[in-house]
């Protein structure tokens, strides 16, 4: 699901306050040649996102080359928690890069070994060995590796099988796609593993049948028995949302996990590093894992994840037998370490607590105001959703959610493309350093952006 945004330069009211200035047509005209370059060299898959070129990003704002600036809503899909180009991280960068090192592959480095004990320092007890690699994707395969690998040394050959969620996404390659539950994302793989399954995701609006029950009456229908399963793995929160499972429904899950030997697997590839107002977002249940996925806003700027698990499922190949061309890249180290001291440093967590009711107060409100085409909305911290669907319909509705995102790009708001199984789902993920000033100006663009999109419903929607 997604559509491209035009890029034929509009004409759009000037806007200028604290935060936001929009002082041209959208796209510039200036800008053209390089959007059309990309789009001559690049595939359309990277097409979509609401075409403005980004000349530079501070904390949480976006600005070209033409005197533009968005307050920014996206954090770059969810990296930049501890704001764009903070100084420190930047400062962390320059030094690395002219010390003179950028590059080790596995041989041992001092950036390495920083980062790797301090990740295991906010990590839960018991998970204490850090694999680096580059991207949330190599994280999830790393941990379906390691998931399988362990319930092959416990259970044998026949104990191979993972457990995932519909709706759920842990990345765009194979084995993370088929770990997902977005069907149409994954129809390119044809000959799917038969011993990954997914299952309902207890959301509780989509899917109204909550219970643990359920769930494993679906991993019974779909084949697969305890004895066979070797992992689970579960987005802390559905990135489509961002819907939580039930505490009680993930309570047993792990309960469940623990008697039969199967290794669970949280993806906080999106979730972790204080998005959701606790370090982890799978704090919120009261429980720990056995693995955890992290990427994106671990170093609020370059390219860098980690798998932390416990010794005895990460430890399961010997040396030489995992491990990546870019693990630990000194230079990604020294910005991811910079970002999370930050994070904690300035209780950017504890501020995303603090302005959680703010966001979901105001999602409420413009859920109240369009009650026939807001379905359903959520915020946990600093990240929010609100779910548009055809008029009177339980039905997605994308190309309102489109609309919504291409008027809040015009008045100075920025956000990604609809996400979602169908594309419904408007995302709000601004970085954690927000002001509580600039949320309020952001949720009146919102709501006023919301009001015009749905005031321009054709007609035949309206029935």
């Amino acid at each position: 699901m997604g559509k491209e945004y035009s890029i034929t330069p509009q004409t759009v009211p000037h806007v200028e306050t604290k935060y936001r200035r929009i002082a041209s047509p959208l796209p510039h005209p200036d800008s053209l040649a390089t959007l059309e370059k990309l789009r001559t060299f690049e595939p359309i898959s990277m097409r979509g996102m609401p075409p403005v070129v980004w000349e530079r990003a501070e904390d949480v704002q976006v600005y070209d080359k033409y005197g533009n600036r968005w307050l920014d809503w996206s954090s770059g899909v969810l990296v930049t928690n501890a704001g764009h180009a903070a100084p420190e991280i930047c400062r962390a960068i320059t030094d690395q890069v002219q010390s003179g090192l950028l590059h080790s592959y596995v041989f041992p480095n001092e950036e390495r070994a920083a980062l790797v004990e301090c990740l295991a320092g906010v990590a839960p007890e018991g998970l204490k060995k850090v694999f680096l690699l580059t991207t949330g994707s190599e994280a999830t395969e790393c941990a379906l590796k390691l998931s399988r690998a362990h319930g092959i040394k416990v259970g044998g050959t026949k104990k191979i099988g993972i457990i995932g969620w519909e709706r759920g996404f842990h990345g765009r390659t194979l084995g993370s796609q088929q770990a997902g539950g977005m069907a149409g994302q994954k129809s390119w793989i044809v000959n799917e593993d038969p011993a990954i399954i997914t299952a309902p995701f207890p959301d509780g609006y989509w899917q109204t049948d909550t219970s643990f029950g359920a769930f494993l009456a679906a991993v019974e229908a779909r084949g697969l028995r305890p004895e066979n399963v070797a992992g689970v793995m579960m987005e802390t929160y559905q990135g489509v949302g961002p819907d939580f499972a039930p505490v009680e429904f993930v309570r047993q899950l792990v309960a469940w996990c623990r008697q039969h030997q199967i290794v669970l697997t949280f993806d906080e590839v999106q979730a972790g590093f204080g998005r959701t107002g606790k370090f982890w977002a799978f704090e919120h249940y009261g429980v720990t894992p056995d693995l955890i996925c992290c990427g994106k806003g671990i170093s609020s700027s370059l390219p860098i994840s980690a798998v932390i698990g416990r010794e005895s499922i990460m430890d399961q190949f010997p040396p030489g037998a995992m491990t990546s061309t870019h693990t630990g890249n000194p230079v990604c180290c020294a910005a991811a370490l910079a970002s999370v001291q930050k994070i904690l440093r300035e209780d950017l967590t504890g501020n995303a607590a603090r302005l959680e009711p703010v966001l979901l107060e105001g999602l409420r409100h413009i859920q109240k105001r369009h009650p026939e085409v807001i379905g359903h909305v959520s915020a946990r911290g600093l990240v929010g959703g609100m779910q548009t669907l055809k008029r009177g319909q339980k039905e997605p509705d994308h190309d309102l959610a489109h609309a919504i995102i291409e008027r809040c790009f015009h008045k100075g708001l920025l956000l990604f493309a609809p996400v979602g199984a169908w594309g419904q789902t408007v995302k709000i993920a601004p970085p954690l350093t927000i002001p509580l000033d600039a949320l309020q100006e952001g949720l009146a663009v919102l709501t006023e952006a919301t009001a015009e999109a749905v005031a321009a419903l054709p007609a035949a929607s309206h029935i």
